[in-house]
């Protein structure tokens, strides 16, 4: 019975011993799926991040572009009564005048004029007789003409682009059509 006793207890010993094999081995393989499962998850951040990074690059290059592009926005909008100034006053000028003064505000819009297209400031297209468009003609208000309805009837400032972008809309008067 001794030996039975002792048989017993080895038999104890070898599944006690069998269980503590089978422990590390299955804590093992858990911390390695939750490794894998953190490893994962890292790897995802790290796409999100890069990928964010990516388009904080992307966006930051744009606005520099939009900035170089525009920048000058505020000074362009600024000289534009200027300009408008020497067109009326040499609009009440008889063409052919070789006064020196007058010659001298011709040659001051010329300049002014082809350093503003230079920085890619253009004028509005507004003829009487052309399509109203809102997106560049601002209304004044509308009257009576000979002209068809919707277009433009008299036009009181000039517009400006600025590389594609309304920098100041033509303030211009719209036909309603004969009555």
């Amino acid at each position: 019975m001794k030996k039975d006793k002792h048989a017993e207890e080895k038999d104890k010993v070898e599944v006690t011993e069998s269980e503590t094999v089978v422990d590390p081995l299955a804590e093992l393989q858990a911390k390695l799926v939750e490794k894998e499962v953190e490893a994962a998850t890292n790897w995802d951040k790290f796409l999100r991040e890069r990928a964010d990074l990516e388009n904080y690059r992307k966006r930051t290059q744009r606005e520099k572009e939009e900035l170089i592009r525009y920048g000058n926005e505020s000074l362009l909008s600024e000289i534009l009564p200027a300009l408008d100034n020497m067109e009326r006053a040499l609009a009440h000028i008889e063409s052919d005048s070789t006064d020196p003064v007058i010659v001298g505000i011709r040659m001051t819009l010329d300049l002014l004029v082809a350093a503003m297209k230079k920085f890619g400031v253009v004028p509005v297209d507004a003829e009487k007789g052309g399509a109203f468009d809102p997106a560049l003609h601002q209304a004044m208000g509308q009257m009576v003409s000979d002209l068809p309805a919707n277009s433009i009837a008299d036009i009181f400032q000039k517009g400006y682009l600025l590389n594609e972008r309304l920098l100041r809309p033509a303030m211009v008067m719209v036909s309603k059509g004969a009555e």
